[in-house]
Formats: structure tokens, C-alpha cells, sequence
């Protein structure tokens, strides 16, 4: 796969900081979660990350195609199941 078509993922206290889904997986599941209803907040302090929030940014996780997500908050990269339990346990 072209490096173009990587995709990539920013988690920061526990929800998303920031994105480039260019892979038709990643674009898929973004236009599934854009109509759930949820509403999401540009400031990832300011977001109130409900249980639907949650679920919806490990589908992202799930469905990004790269293998590691980049954790804004400590620097670190961390890997998808890493991610997704980062942003089950991280305070609402």
C-alpha cells in the first residue's frame, strides 16, 4: 500500500484530536458515524465522550488503516487495541 493511502489517528484525552481517513474502510465507518446523531466538539477537552461516543471512536480505531495511533496528551504511539482501551477508560 502507497503511502498516500494511509490513514491516521490522534486521540487526546481520550477522544479525537485529529484525523486523515483516505482509505475506503476509514471513509466508510466516518460517514456511519456522522449519522448517528452524536454530537462531537471541536476541543477534545470540551467533548463529553458518552457511552455512543466511546463506541463510535473504536469503530474508527477499528476501521483506520494504520497500525498504530498516535496519543496526543503523552507523546506516545500506541497500538489499536491499546487505543481503543485508552478511549473506553478515559474519564467522560
Amino acid at each position: 500500500m502507497t503511502e498516500d493511502k494511509q490513514d491516521t489517528l490522534t486521540l487526546k484525552w481520550g477522544t479525537l484530536k485529529a484525523w486523515r481517513f483516505v482509505s475506503d474502510e476509514a471513509q466508510k465507518v466516518a460517514k456511519d458515524v456522522d449519522t448517528r446523531g452524536l454530537s462531537w466538539s471541536m476541543s477534545a477537552a470540551a467533548q463529553d465522550m458518552t457511552p455512543a461516543h466511546k463506541q463510535a471512536v473504536c469503530d474508527l480505531i477499528d476501521a483506520v488503516n494504520c497500525e498504530e495511533i498516535w496519543n496526543d496528551w503523552t507523546g506516545e504511539k500506541m497500538s489499536k487495541d491499546e487505543a481503543k482501551k485508552y478511549v473506553m477508560e478515559s474519564q467522560s
